[in-house]
């Protein structure tokens, strides 16, 4: 699975749908809006922020959420790096990344200053973030990971299209490699996921959504 590029789509020119789970990598609405509503506020960011902050995700897609965390950090002052661990299955072709991310001119100096050194996979220095992204199947990778994150971003395509970012053993690492004090946020609000997330520890609330989605999911690790 690790050697496997994303196959997609493109909706009106400029949204990016995965063929292989039929689903938009971000909100046809407005992906930046969802992403800070979702993954930042719902995991109290920027408010939590600190020097060493670790966030980490499931599912890199086109990298808008690390993007919009990385230009939440520096606006926030840190001149230390934000650390920031991804999990992908089939990484997205960089160009194909940069035609997407053109649909969000708000984070364009960012998204030049990040492909300009991203090979796809693995490490990347962006001095003010420190980029890692674990290509493969997260329900083998994420267990043998040796670290914690403070924050997760839980962004794998729909539960009914992709369930198995969603079961119960994957969530469960979820919180096995979470900090004290830590939390996770998803688009979804899914009765099984909110199950799963109860079932692994955390203690789970059910928000507001955005755009048309009515709910989302927060989870705090306890």
């Amino acid at each position: 699975m690790a050697d496997q590029q994303a196959q997609l789509s493109w909706r009106d020119g400029a949204v990016p749908v995965s063929d292989q789970f039929d689903d938009p990598y971000f909100s046809l609405q407005n992906g930046l809006a969802e992403t800070r509503h979702v993954f930042l506020a719902g995991n109290d960011l920027p408010a939590r922020l600190c020097d060493g902050f670790h966030i980490a995700e499931l599912g890199f897609g086109t990298g808008l959420n690390m993007l919009a965390a990385w230009a939440m950090w520096e606006e926030a002052g840190f001149d230390t790096p934000l650390r920031f661990t991804s999990f992908e299955a089939f990484p997205m072709d960089v160009s194909d990344m940069a035609r997407a991310l053109e649909a969000f001119p708000e984070i364009a100096p960012r998204a030049e200053r990040f492909l300009t050194k991203w090979t796809g996979q693995g490490r990347c220095d962006l001095g003010t973030l420190q980029l890692e992204v674990i290509v493969g199947d997260a329900r083998v990778s994420l267990p043998e990971w040796t670290e914690q994150a403070d924050a997760w971003f839980l962004d794998g395509f729909s539960p009914a299209k992709n369930p198995e970012l969603w079961e119960e053993p994957l969530l469960q690492a979820v919180a096995d490699h979470t900090a004290p004090g830590g939390t996770a946020a998803t688009y979804t609000a899914a009765g099984f996921v909110r199950r799963g997330l109860e079932a692994a520890g955390f203690t789970v609330t059910r928000t507001p959504g955005f755009g048309r989605k009515r709910h989302m999911t927060r989870a705090a690790a306890k």
